[in-house]
């Protein structure tokens, strides 16, 4: 333990320091207000003696600039040591940010067991400091599983239906474009007929990879939606960025070359629909999803393994580029 002492009188400050190191307690010794602010914010110790009249600033202002210094969750108990004795004095240093207050001449006995309470208060602290760590790390990671899917890894539903609702009134607020790209993995179930269950799941994994990692924005969200069907949300994104992000996707997963004997493509590949829209009061983020599953299931109806664009009442076909 470390422990600063500040007292300007040389055989007060003497007879302290023996009397800590006899606790094993390592001493920093100072002599005015602000040779202890600048040891304290040096050294950081665990805890204070403070006289209260001192030669330049006194104790209590002392105290005053060690609590402004601390950052949110220190604490650094803070004694006082005073001949002042009067009620208004020790109010005075509770208020200043003193955790007690010992009138000099003050004995061996009693500064030593007050050092060893304040010892226990520290370790005390120490541990819930620890506790509250692990507990806001456990939460992050709870967090992090409940947006997470399970098989993929990638943002589920529940977490991209968090984030629509958030981007859409957002995007209607500033009037910005909100775009969305569906993707279906082509003939998937005839995959899990062909090669099993478990190359299936493996098949999902590495569809989600490539489209996660065809994303450059933070802000972009890519998720598994259902089954062998992905979402990516892209906000202020008009028509023409999506087409460029969707073309990416497509590629990405037609060059992973997973072989799918059962496809006419002979590799998995990947359906897409996308559409794109300024968010207004009178509709809703359904009918952004709407848009976009008609353009996917026009992607299907024509081919498969192409991007199709939602325009208006009707689509457009890009085909393969």
């Amino acid at each position: 333990m470390k422990i600063l002492i500040v007292e300007d009188s040389r055989s007060n400050l003497m007879l302290l320091t023996e009397y800590i190191r006899r606790l094993g307690a390592t001493v920093l010794p100072a002599e005015s207000g602000a040779a202890a602010v600048a040891s304290f914010d040096r050294e950081r110790p665990d805890l204070v003696l403070l006289d209260v009249v001192l030669p330049d600033i006194d104790g209590f202002a002392v105290a005053r600039r060690i609590r402004a210094s601390e950052k949110g969750g220190d604490w650094t108990p803070i004694i006082f040591l005073s001949s002042l004795g009067k009620d208004k004095d020790i109010e005075q240093g509770i208020m200043a940010g003193g955790d007690d207050y010992l009138l000099k001449p003050v004995s061996e006995v009693v500064l030593g067991a007050k050092v060893r309470a304040m010892g226990r208060l520290i370790e005390m602290r120490d541990s819930l400091v620890k506790l509250a760590s692990e507990l806001d790390k456990a939460n992050q990671d709870l967090q992090r599983l409940s947006a997470s899917d399970g098989l993929t890894g990638i943002a589920n539903r529940r977490y991209f239906d968090d984030c629509l609702t958030r981007e859409w009134r957002r995007a209607r607020r500033s009037g910005s474009e909100l775009a969305l790209v569906m993707c279906d993995v082509d003939h998937f179930k005839k995959f899990n007929d062909t090669y099993g269950h478990q190359a299936g799941d493996e098949c999902l994994r590495r569809v989600a990879g490539a489209i996660a990692t065809s994303l450059e924005r933070g802000s972009d969200v890519a998720a598994r939606y259902g089954g062998e069907e992905f979402v990516v949300l892209l906000p202020e994104t008009p028509l023409g960025g999506a087409l460029i992000v969707a073309e990416k996707i497509r590629r990405a997963v037609q060059t992973l070359n997973i072989p799918h004997s059962a496809s006419s493509h002979s590799r998995v590949t990947l359906s897409i629909g996308l559409a794109a829209t300024v968010p207004e009061r009178d509709n809703a983020a359904n009918s952004l999803i709407a848009a976009a599953d008609q353009a996917l299931y026009e992607a299907k109806n024509t081919g498969r393994n192409r991007v199709v664009r939602f325009r208006g009442q009707k689509t457009e076909d890009r085909g393969q580029i």
